[in-house]
Formats: structure tokens, C-alpha cells, sequence
């Protein structure tokens, strides 16, 4: 039997031999490049896999795998535009306030077209009864006394509710509603704009409406009042009834020759910004109530 030969070098001498890779076995168990410390590459690079990011444990067992790190966060830019947006109602109705009033006093083409429109809707087929009756819903016997039972109704369900400033939206809404007098009374003296044909022909002093500005305010606050103790079915249809009403008393003024349309337009542009002072002020109220888990509104 012929022996296999042997290298010439003694043992001493023989360099170690790394393990070749049998045919069948997993390449994923071979031994990576000297000193790589992966079985999974061939060169020195370390490993961009999670798997291979593993720590090992005091055992020497495999760790846990690091969080993967989630997308960047991205600020939202609507978030340093929160306080314009928060002011862009405001400025828009002072913007159509300021043109109105432009428009009249300057005797532009706005007021030829006001004027136009307003003997127009004079002349429709509304019938003066229905339009006196809407336009009689701007009265304050009529209005003021619609919105005194909101408030009171309002303070009374805060007060049960345990609000710490239960009086605040109440006396917001009080405030804003003495405050159309004296804002709509200098305006009508300043502006001195001539009424229609009928029938008060010869008088001035009609821009803006009152009647629409009370009804504007009475109505709106007391809508603004009532909307959080309201089921949340029945919140839209009030907002909805309420611009509705003020739509019909306009058109019930214009319609009798107590007001040109821009008078009433004029008058909701002043009472938007009194009701958005009020609506802010509910809320900043509203923001300091205690949160109870299970309590539910007074009226819900």
C-alpha cells in the first residue's frame, strides 16, 4: 500500500489551515476576512444589517436589536401660522367694513350698484307684511329679550357645571350687545348716508342697520351661548337657523325701504368682529373648566 505523502516540515513549523467550506453546507456559517469579526462578509466593512447591529449580553449570548429609528420629524408649518389664523376672520371683516364705508362716503361705483339692488329687491314680489314682520325681529324688544334667556339659561348650567369662570361668556355676550349702540350710532352720524325713497324719504343716517345689527348680535350671541350645551346633532342646524334669521331680517329691511343692502352689510361686518370677541372669550372660559370623566353637559 502506497502511503500518502507528507509535507517535508516538521509540526512545528506547519502553518494552521482555516476551514474549507464543505459542499452542502451554508456559506453563512464560513468564517468572514481576518480580523472582521462577521461571518457574513468576506472583507473588513462592518455589517448594515440589524442583525448584525445586535449586542451581546453578559453571557455572550445575542442581545436585544436597537430601536430602529422612526421617520424624522417634521414640524408642522401651519403651526407658526396659528395666530394669523386666529386673526384672519377680524381682518377680513374690517377689510369689508373699511371698503363699505369707502364705497358710500366716496360715492363709488359700489354704492351706484347698492342703490340698484336695493330698488330691485323694493320692487319684489315679497309681501310687505312678511317683509314688516322680519324686519321687526331686529327690534330690541324683540332681540334683547331672546338673548337675556340665553345668558340665563348659560350662567345657570355653567354655575351647576362648576365652572370657575361660569359669568365670563354671559357678561362677554352683555357687553358685546351694548356695545352696537355705541358703535352703530356714531357711524350713522358720521357716514349721514340718505335712506331710500320710501318710506322715510328725506331722512339720513342709515348706514349701518341697527335693526340688523342688533338682530345680528342678539341672535348670534345667544346662538354662541346655547352651542356648547347643545347635543352635537343639534349644533349645525342652530348656526345654520341663526344666519338664516339674519338673512331674512336684512332682506325684510331692504325690502320695506328702511336700509340699502350694504347698510346691512355693513352692520354684520361690526357685528362679526363683537361676536368673535365673544366666541374668543367662551372659549379661553371654556378652556379652564374641570374635567370630570363620565360628567356630560347640562343640557346634553
Amino acid at each position: 500500500m502506497r502511503e500518502t505523502p507528507r509535507s517535508q516540515g516538521t509540526a512545528g513549523d506547519a502553518e494552521p489551515v482555516l476551514p474549507q467550506p464543505r459542499p452542502g453546507c451554508a456559506l453563512a456559517h464560513t468564517t468572514g476576512a481576518s480580523g472582521s469579526g462577521s461571518p457574513h462578509r468576506s472583507d473588513g466593512r462592518p455589517p448594515q444589517t440589524p442583525r448584525g447591529a445586535r449586542h451581546t449580553d453578559r453571557h455572550g449570548g445575542p442581545g436585544t436589536t436597537p430601536p430602529v429609528p422612526g421617520p424624522p420629524t417634521v414640524h408642522s408649518p401651519s403651526a407658526p401660522r396659528a395666530p394669523f389664523l386666529a386673526l384672519l376672520t377680524p381682518l377680513a371683516l374690517t377689510a369689508l367694513l373699511a371698503l363699505c364705508t369707502w364705497q358710500i362716503a366716496a360715492h363709488g361705483p359700489l354704492r351706484a350698484h347698492d342703490e340698484r339692488l336695493g330698488r330691485a329687491i323694493a320692487g319684489s314680489a315679497l309681501p310687505s307684511p312678511v317683509a314688516e314682520f322680519l324686519a321687526d325681529l331686529g327690534n330690541t324688544a324683540v332681540a334683547v329679550p331672546v338673548l337675556a334667556v340665553a345668558l340665563g339659561w348659560a350662567a345657570w348650567c355653567a354655575r351647576r357645571a362648576g365652572e370657575p369662570r361660569w359669568w365670563l361668556p354671559p357678561l362677554a355676550a352683555a357687553v358685546a350687545m351694548a356695545a352696537v349702540p355705541a358703535l352703530v350710532v356714531p357711524f350713522k352720524a358720521l357716514i349721514d348716508r340718505p335712506g331710500p325713497p320710501e318710506p322715510l324719504a328725506g331722512e339720513t343716517g342709515f348706514f349701518p342697520s341697527g335693526h340688523a345689527a342688533t338682530a345680528a348680535v342678539a341672535y348670534g350671541a345667544a346662538a354662541l351661548l346655547l352651542h356648547p350645551l347643545l347635543r352635537p346633532r343639534l349644533r349645525r342646524p342652530l348656526l345654520v337657523a341663526v344666519a338664516v334669521l339674519n338673512l331674512a331680517v336684512a332682506a325684510g329691511l331692504v325690502r320695506r325701504g328702511y336700509h340699502w343692502p350694504l347698510d346691512t352689510v355693513a352692520s354684520w361686518c361690526l357685528s362679526g368682529l363683537l361676536l368673535w370677541a365673544v366666541l374668543r372669550v367662551s372659549r379661553s372660559s371654556h378652556s379652564g373648566r374641570p374635567r370630570h370623566s363620565g360628567q356630560s353637559s347640562p343640557g346634553g
